[in-house]
């Protein structure tokens, strides 16, 4: 019997151990290795443009929801290497944008004569002169490729000193005076200038894509050392007729200003947390302004730079309820 099961459990093991033998063992399949193209595949884009004086692009291929652009209005700047060539087989790439971010309007506080010496012969420049004079005349000063020294010590928003990428226009008009009680007492602008200056912001702010909270004053970018363009320069007529810069919505600030009479803003407006919203407000909607809670010089200072630009009829850097409505007004819309 121990015989018979011994024969039985050994034709077993041979037998499993021959139907081991057969199976397979499954190898991972090699990765196919793909050819890839040395040559990118080019998108079709517009010729890039000769004349004498150089290349153009023309045609803009990025995205100008994006306020990207790809045009060139001057001659296209490219490298010169040594025993080597550059080609434009793949310009241009889509991923740019213009350098000429702001405009940045200014008065000289000088005459004609001494306005151009000063902005072509001294550390100081622009890149446009408006002139006093009622002619069809508009004085080019620096390349709109090149930094003028216009901006200085300068701060919008999130970036600093604007002569990076601002455009600089200068307006002849000779600035301020101060009365016996201090006042500043300004010069209002010839009709014939605002439009020379409005058309060539125009023309300025359209080819690069400014948008409205880029196009500023010397004054909003330096509150606390300039007052130029003044409260004489009609930014409410630039908004209204040309559709550049900001203006506030006048339904809008008159519901703010019922507001502010409305409340216990006489009793709150000298208090620290109320000061610390309007800084906050002001710093907000672009000013560079320490927010401290004190009615101090840098923030009276900012105040009257404000009210040069959007509430002209007074610019004494005290914050009234007008002053308070438009503020809110203005950084509701333009958030």
């Amino acid at each position: 019997m121990r015989n018979s099961l011994y024969i039985i459990s050994l034709g077993i093991l041979m037998l499993s151990c021959g139907s081991q033998k057969n199976i397979k063992k499954k190898v991972a399949a090699k990765p196919v290795a793909t050819k890839v193209n040395a040559t990118p595949k080019i998108v079709e884009k517009p010729h890039v443009e000769t004349d004498k004086k150089g290349d153009y692009f023309t045609v803009n291929l990025a995205d100008a929801s994006k306020n990207d652009n790809t045009i060139s209005y001057g001659s296209i700047v490219d490298a010169k290497p040594a025993g080597y060539k550059v080609v434009k087989t793949y310009f241009p790439s889509l991923a740019q944008n213009f350098r000429q971010k702001y405009l940045i309007i200014h008065y000289t506080a000088l005459n004609d004569e001494k306005s151009i010496r000063v902005l072509t012969e001294q550390s100081v420049s622009a890149h446009y002169l408006v002139n006093d004079l009622d002619d069809k005349e508009i004085y080019l000063l620096v390349d709109e490729n090149k930094r003028a020294y216009h901006a200085g010590i300068s701060a919008w928003r999130k970036d600093k000193y604007l002569n990076d990428n601002s455009i600089g226009i200068e307006i002849v008009n000779p600035g301020y005076t101060t009365d016996e009680t201090g006042k500043k007492i300004f010069v209002p602008f010839p009709e014939y200038q605002f439009k020379k200056v409005a058309a060539l912001a125009k023309d300025i702010a359209t080819r690069y894509m400014i948008p409205p909270t880029n196009i500023l004053g010397h004054s909003d970018i330096a509150p606390t050392r300039k007052q130029d363009p003044g409260p004489y320069f009609p930014w409410e007529r630039l908004y209204k007729e040309y559709q550049l810069g900001m203006w506030y919505d006048e339904p809008v600030k008159q519901n703010f200003y019922n507001l502010a009479i409305n409340s216990d803003f006489e009793n709150q407006v000298n208090t620290s947390p109320f000061i610390f919203k309007v800084q906050t407000m002001l710093s907000d909607f672009g000013y560079d302004l320490p927010l401290t809670g004190a009615w101090d010089d840098a923030t009276k200072k900012t105040l009257e730079s404000f009210q040069y630009h959007f509430r002209p009829q007074v610019y004494d850097g005290v914050l009234d309820p007008e002053t308070w409505a438009i503020l809110q007004a203005l950084h509701q819309k333009y958030p």
